[in-house]
């Protein structure tokens, strides 16, 4: 206990100032016995990865909930675009951060997932994650790192959470989780997430089948084991509802030798370049429309296993809005094939990846959730990323947000 004493008592430090604008860190009296929900993100948990891991926990979790086949993610199938959806139930467009790297509406300025400037600052987001949602209700609420809670985001931040540092081991954030868990009922979050990034990491340096990363997976499983072994403790156990997910799957490039390289074919001109070796994105400060259409036509011509779209064209599934923040020129791979826009790039290209089209099967997220309203061992088809948001507000007994509009009410009607 006096682990977790300390571990709050830090924590606290660091959240006093952003719990002030919502709860006050203090439940209000009519939401002191409403459920709580455990919101776990494992970052690249896909099926190929599940796959060849031992994983007893997902395993118990999903024989007793729910099991979705898959999760289908937002495009750019990306950390930042995906995270931010899974908390606010909305589209890249509509929610603003619409990749890992891309520019203001003016162009003036950058949002890069490693800028903590930008990561920071609440202009870059826009709709109400669930957390604002909790805080603004008197719903006490934390985060050990989750995308958007480092941003006062309607001037209101989790009444306790970190910024985010991969040094922490997972371990440590499971204990503040429990250690949450074991405050007193009036200061006692009711929404907490918890994120790792440790599979998605083995992903890309060894490949989402590889037996380390099979490994990595298993460890994590393990820590997921020591925080429901904590819940089945608690006296409240059977009020806790665990939410597991990913952002999106991993998969391994076809054929890494021979990517499309557009130097090849193509003068790029002086547009800023963002790519990811599925994906490359062209910004053009004075953008030329014939120019722009004959890069794209003659990638088009002249590539087999991906194409290129102006972003007005993009597919509607994508829902790319056509503003400044999308790129002018949007290349995309095929399923498992390689594009870069010069040769230098070959060596950047990581073992696994993701970043191709949402539909490409490996791109497929995990979701699987445990609680007392829904039913046991469940299985689902796919649903989508934005389906979850609706799920755990309905959970907290919160309204939606003034305008949100639910698409699909698949995980809601599971509820009893």
């Amino acid at each position: 206990m006096r682990l977790f004493k300390t571990l709050i008592f830090s924590c606290l430090l660091f959240a006093t100032v952003a719990s002030a604008a919502g709860s006050g860190g203090l439940n209000a009296p009519e939401h002191i016995d409403k459920p709580y929900v455990i919101l776990v993100s494992i970052d690249g948990l896909g099926r190929l990865a599940r796959a060849r891991a031992d994983t007893p926990t997902l395993d118990r979790l999903a024989a007793e909930g729910v099991e979705a086949r898959s999760m289908q993610p937002v495009w750019p199938t990306l950390t930042f675009p995906n995270h931010y959806a899974i908390a606010t139930g909305l589209y890249p467009h509509e929610h603003g951060i619409v990749g890992n790297s891309y520019p203001d509406g003016e162009r003036q300025g950058w949002y890069t997932l490693k800028n903590r400037e930008a990561v920071q600052d609440p202009r870059w987001y826009s709709g109400e994650p669930v957390w604002v949602s909790a805080e603004k209700a008197g719903i006490v609420s934390a985060a050990y790192f989750f995308v958007g809670t480092e941003a006062p985001i309607q001037g209101i931040r989790p009444t306790y959470s970190y910024l985010f540092d991969n040094s922490v081991p997972a371990a440590t954030r499971v204990e503040q989780a429990l250690a949450w868990l074991d405050m007193p009922a009036e200061k006692r979050p009711h929404f907490i997430a918890l994120y790792f990034e440790h599979v998605d990491d083995a992903s890309h340096w060894y490949g989402p089948t590889a037996n380390k990363t099979a490994a990595v997976v298993a460890e994590i499983d393990g820590h997921l084991q020591t925080l429901i072994d904590g819940i089945d403790a608690l006296p409240f156990a059977d009020d806790v509802y665990v939410i597991v997910v990913s952002d999106h799957g991993q998969s391994k490039y076809f054929a890494p030798d021979d990517p499309y390289v557009l130097d090849e074919h193509v003068d790029i001109g002086d547009a800023r370049v963002v790519q990811g070796g599925n994906y490359v994105k062209l910004f053009y400060e004075e953008p030329d429309a014939a120019a722009i259409e004959a890069v794209i036509a003659t990638i088009n011509r002249t590539w087999c296993c991906g194409k290129a779209y102006a972003r007005r064209d993009a597919p509607s599934h994508w829902r790319v809005a056509d503003d400044d923040r999308y790129p002018d020129v949007i290349v995309q791979a095929d399923g498992g094939h390689a594009v870069m826009t010069d040769d230098s790039y070959r060596g950047q290209l990581s073992t696994g990846a993701h970043g191709w089209p949402p539909v490409f099967n490996a791109m497929g997220a995990t979701f699987i959730a445990h609680g007392p309203r829904l039913p046991r061992g469940e299985r689902i088809g796919e649903i989508h990323v934005t389906d979850v948001y609706p799920l755990m507000l309905e959970i907290l007994g919160l309204p939606l947000p003034e305008g949100h509009v639910v698409e699909s009410r698949v995980l809601l009607d599971l509820l009893k």
